[in-house]
């Protein structure tokens, strides 16, 4: 069985919690990191003092889109194209989630941390920039229905934590339909309501 070392209002943790779920892999979640800290055990096998890792066997694993990428290697070959221009392409939009995380992180410290909303100049600028990165994502998604291509795979479960932080938090958002219907199918993925649509934390 595989373990998930990881809070689960961890952004990074739930991407491969999810997909775990999604993969019928057996697996057991520790809680550890922010108010858990972290163990002595932990850190010998992820220095980083982040979170998430894995452990398979005798295997450990840290960094939540390579441990997306050896799993469904792994696993579920399924959720990733063996075409190198698709594969390629659904890579691009997992690394592409740490530069929107970087746009929407005041906003989302701001109403879920600080109790503000998008009254505060601060935050609305942050959802500002969230918004301006999730209009690239919607014209993308006017051309194929996943990031991953013809059907879902890994390369729509990083953008699909982030979507529902960018759709919960108190702000305005401009209309992005093409978004609004990938989120929509998302919420009807197996693991998705009860590993990322938990209260914001």
């Amino acid at each position: 069985m595989i373990t998930l070392w990881g809070r689960l209002n961890s952004h990074n943790v739930k991407k491969v919690a999810w997909a775990l779920i999604e993969m019928d892999l057996p697996f057991e979640r520790k809680d550890i990191g922010g108010k858990f800290g972290y163990t002595p055990e932990y850190l010998a096998l992820n220095p980083n003092r982040m979170i998430p890792m894995i452990e398979d066997g005798a295997f450990s694993l840290w960094e939540s889109n390579a441990i997306l990428r050896y799993l469904a290697d792994a696993y579920a070959p399924a959720f990733r194209s063996d075409e190198p221009a698709i594969r390629a392409s659904g890579d691009k939009w997992m690394d592409w989630q740490f530069h929107f995380a970087d746009a929407q992180r005041d906003a989302f410290l701001g109403c879920v941390r600080k109790g503000k909303d998008g009254s505060n100049p601060g935050v609305a600028q942050s959802a500002k920039a969230a918004s301006t990165m999730m209009a690239i994502l919607d014209a993308e998604l006017a051309r194929r229905p996943w990031l991953s291509g013809d059907r879902f795979g890994i390369a729509d479960i990083p953008m699909g934590v982030y979507a529902h932080t960018y759709f919960t938090i108190p702000v305005d958002r401009p209309l992005l339909p093409h978004l609004e219907n990938w989120y929509g199918k998302l919420r009807t993925r197996p693991g998705y309501s009860s590993q990322v649509m938990i209260p914001l934390t």
